[in-house]
């Protein structure tokens, strides 16, 4: 019976200890770090702009040969610039025919060769 009796009192003693020193790590941790910025929260919006490549320049006839995503396809009549390495070279306006992703636009102003980039802006 004293055996029982010690054994239940040591069993308590020692959860009892353990519940103490987890509640005091518990209160030694530092309360979390919150930065306050009055700054704005940035708008992110996704670009929509058509873009293309110059598949085919031709240059007898200044028409160009553009190639869209699929999913994206200009409009007869939209006007588009074109660049290489990041510079204006030219502006086509698209004029037809349409197959699948291709589309033919005459070349407006400046130049164009294959692999050029074509955008909106």
């Amino acid at each position: 019976m004293r055996l029982c009796l010690f054994v239940s009192l040591s069993m308590a003693a020692l959860i009892a200890s353990g519940c103490a020193s987890h509640r005091a790590l518990a209160q030694k941790s530092p309360p979390p770090v919150s930065i306050s910025t009055n700054a704005p929260e940035p708008i992110i919006t996704p670009d929509t702009s058509l873009s293309a490549k110059v598949v085919r320049y031709n240059s007898v006839g200044r028409f160009v040969v553009l190639s869209f995503p699929v999913g994206q396809m200009a409009q007869v009549g939209q006007i588009f610039f074109i660049y290489r390495a990041g510079m204006k070279v030219g502006e086509v306006k698209v004029t037809g025919p349409q197959r699948e992703n291709d589309i033919v636009a005459d070349l407006t102003t400046g130049d164009a060769e294959a692999g050029d980039d074509v955008r909106e802006q």
